[in-house]
């Protein structure tokens, strides 16, 4: 009996280790790119219980053991790159000088959610110079218009279907545009910010529709609008931020394609998970909102903020320009494979990296 659980539960993590190794983009299989951290904890609980419970000189024990270990180590290989034991890709700044670093707040409000108080209070507090909300509509830009004294420069896209978007900055924006990359309800934003120095940065905010029962049955469509937008910032060799809800984790193999054909960089790399998603359900999260920046900046500070009674935790992320500084950070390496991957799921979609802006080009 004791012999027949084991199977059970070795068959049913060994499944959702493997499975995302399909390349197949339905949600029922993209969904275990997820828990990878929940999974990796469950095969090492299940793994010691074998180790504790079954008599290891039979054969059908060794196995699980076996298929257990593995199952182990493979979610550890995607994991642990965002844990303290591994090189931080993106280097700590050194100087700190005001005028050259950029502050920026991720927050997905939650559309329903009624909390502005709680996001403007952050934003009081933590003044940061660009402010990017997702899934935010007419009533959050009605609350959010007081921000305008102090954060002039803005993009506007309010839209009731959770896909609406607004960025506030202090700094100066130019070269503005709202697209619609993919799909025609699911806007992105694209600009150059100037810092006080003169120095601009181009940058784009995205929040492509996830892979889900209530969303898209497949993930064609986020992967698509993030390798366009990964390949259009290879070409630059200007200051670049990516900054949203990718409605993606950040060791998933959409989110490695997209560090890899942009050759952006993610400083949460030798630092920790930064999970953003769920704020109400603590077992039950992994990191949604990134910042992805090029070579030319380093890293001042990165911080989940407290919860505001959206889904999502805000992310406050503040990058230094330095390009010398950071000129030998190396990215994920990409290869013949990778390139001809972005350019199926871009073709697919019938999209190109030509049709995401280029501020400042």
């Amino acid at each position: 009996m004791l012999s027949i659980i084991f199977t059970l539960f070795t068959t049913v993590i060994a499944v959702a280790t493997f499975l995302p190794l399909w390349r197949n983009s339905h949600w029922s299989i993209r969904v275990f790119d997820f828990p990878r951290l929940q999974l990796a904890v469950l095969a090492a609980l299940l793994l010691i219980a074998q180790l504790v419970f079954l008599d290891l000189t039979q054969p059908l024990s060794k196995t699980l053991v076996v298929v257990a270990g593995s199952s182990l180590l493979a979610q550890l290989w995607w994991i642990l790159p965002y844990t303290a034991i591994w090189r931080k890709e993106v280097k700590d700044a050194r100087n700190r000088h005001p005028e050259r670093t950029l502050t920026i707040l991720t927050s997905n409000v939650l559309t329903p959610n009624r909390n502005a108080e709680a996001l403007l209070a952050l934003v009081e507090t933590h003044k940061p110079d660009v402010l990017v909300t997702l899934e935010s509509d007419q009533w959050w830009e009605n609350q959010l218009a007081v921000l305008e004294g102090d954060m002039p420069y803005t993009i506007k896209c309010p839209l009731d279907n959770l896909y609406g978007m607004h960025v506030f900055s202090r700094l100066p924006l130019s070269e503005t545009e709202v697209c619609f990359l993919i799909e025609e309800k699911v806007p992105s934003m694209h600009a150059l910010v100037e810092l006080s120095t003169g120095d601009k940065v181009r940058i784009h905010f995205v929040h492509p529709a996830p892979p889900s029962p209530t969303e898209n049955d497949e993930s064609k469509e986020r992967d698509a609008e993030l390798v366009i937008v990964g390949r259009s910032v290879a070409d630059s060799e200007e200051p670049i931020i990516v900054t949203g809800d990718l409605n993606d984790v950040a060791w998933s193999p959409t989110t490695r394609l997209f560090r890899k054909v942009s050759g952006l960089l993610d400083p949460r790399v030798g630092r920790g998970f930064y999970s953003t998603f769920h704020a109400d359900y603590r077992l039950l999260r992994w990191p949604l909102d990134h910042l992805f920046h090029s070579h030319h900046f380093t890293l001042s500070s990165i911080t989940r903020l407290p919860s505001i009674g959206s889904d999502h935790f805000p992310l406050l992320t503040q990058v230094a320009l330095a390009p010398a500084r950071g000129q030998d950070q190396e990215p994920l390496a990409e290869d013949g494979d990778d390139r001809n991957r972005a350019r199926a799921l871009a073709r697919e979609q019938g999209a190109s990296k030509h049709d995401v802006p280029e501020p400042g080009e």
